[in-house]
């Protein structure tokens, strides 16, 4: 394990400072107060490309012999590693591919192409995207830059480790998303190299946790499929250089559900105004899961590449989740005025009616033959059931109505 050595991370560290922007440190008081721990976030959502990986692509590319770059390029990718390889290839002056999912959304792909790469829709998913990659660099002698089981690519990553150690010299955890182990291998490497008291927590999704399970069995392991929100995490099987170096380096890995994602994606757009991504937002889910107190933590946002239509859906189903948003069935006697009793009631209970549904038809009871079913606003579940209970007090018998997927069909 003699290949991943200080000189190199400190060669990468100085080479990648030509395309990154500086990220510095973000302390956070609302988190630091929820956990009892000083944390602070690593926003590498910030980076021009929208995530880290510009970092590693670029130092992989510098190590390449002038042969190899005048071959071109070739790599494959659903979103951010592809951004990172188009445009560390373009101000290096190199040609490069990029093959992606059919599925990528049309944002990426552009993105993508904007950077100057050709870009090559194959697969449906990143596993057969990788594989026609390997085919088209056979082809047309293309070198490979794999998005995470390089070694070269990995120490690039490692760079974010210099940078926050530099900063926060007395750290004591650090906290790194893992979907291939590229990020993770980098940064637990050199954190152990720097100072070996320093701990090193990966954190994948629960629904994607191939490098949990491998440490689990002892080798690198396939795992049979992987269901996440965490599209940039969602690998099912880790890099075979890497492992051995994450055996060596993470002190612990935690797993994050999707619901988990959702809160943590509108706890940082409301106390940090920023957007990050799912795969991003697992280090400060974990947050909640750190069994210490008053340590310094640094969380790394490993990017912040979503669509506006995947922030909505998440927005909406965080505020349900939150008890923000709200939905209640109550019956009402068919005479006049008792819409206007009710929202009188409401509007006393300072809660905020989105939408109101009046069905006259549900039953020929005239005492109770009304259904009205309103969508409100909470300021949280104890607003929400202070509301149920002025509407039970009043004699509505209310009951809360399931949510199913958008405000629409609540």
């Amino acid at each position: 394990m003699e290949e991943l050595t200080l000189e190199k991370f400190e060669e990468a560290s100085e080479r990648v400072k030509e395309v990154t922007l500086e990220t510095k440190l973000v302390y956070s008081e609302y988190f630091s107060a929820q956990t009892g721990n000083r944390v602070y976030f690593k926003p590498e959502n910030l980076q021009y490309t929208g995530a880290y990986k510009v970092r590693g692509a670029y130092y992989k590319i510098s190590t390449l012999t002038e042969e190899e770059k005048s071959r071109g390029l070739i790599t494959a990718s659903a979103g951010n590693h592809a951004q990172g390889v188009a445009y560390a290839a373009k101000l290096a002056g190199v040609k490069a591919t990029v093959v992606m999912p059919t599925t990528t959304p049309l944002m990426k792909v552009n993105r993508t192409k904007n950077y100057g790469a050709e870009v090559v829709l194959e697969g449906d998913v990143f596993d057969e995207a990788c594989a026609h990659a390997y085919k088209l660099a056979e082809e047309h002698g293309y070198t490979f830059v794999h998005p995470f089981d390089d070694l070269d690519v990995a120490t690039g990553q490692g760079s974010i480790a210099m940078e926050i150690i530099k900063e926060l010299p007395t750290v004591d955890y650090i906290l790194v998303p893992i979907g291939g182990g590229g990020l993770c291998t980098g940064v637990s490497t050199l954190a152990k190299l720097l100072n070996p008291k320093i701990k090193v927590i990966g954190v994948e999704p629960a629904g994607a946790n191939c490098m949990q399970e491998s440490l689990r069995q002892g080798q690198v392991t396939t795992l049979p499929q992987v269901t996440t929100i965490a599209d940039g995490t969602a690998v099912k099987r880790p890099g075979e250089k890497l492992f051995p170096y994450i055996q060596a380096n993470v002190d612990d890995i935690i797993t994050i559900d999707d619901n988990e994602l959702i809160v943590a994606f509108l706890d940082m757009v409301e106390n940090h105004k920023m957007i990050v991504e799912n795969s991003g937002l697992l280090t400060v889910a974990a947050l909640k899961h750190m069994k210490v107190e008053k340590k310094k933590i640094v969380s790394i946002l490993s990017g912040g590449n979503m669509d506006v239509i995947t922030m909505s859906s998440i927005v909406q189903h965080g505020l349900i989740q939150r008890d923000r948003v709200f939905t209640v069935s109550v019956l009402l006697p068919d005479k006049p005025g008792e819409l206007a009793r009710v929202s009188a009631l409401l509007a006393q209970e300072h809660g905020n009616i989105i939408k109101l549904e009046h069905n006259q038809f549900v039953s020929i009871n005239r005492n109770a033959a009304v259904e009205l079913r309103i969508t409100m606003e909470a300021f949280g579940t104890d607003h929400k059931n202070q509301i149920v209970a002025a509407l039970t007090n009043a004699g509505y018998r209310p009951k809360l109505v399931k949510f199913k997927g958008t405000y629409s069909e609540i």
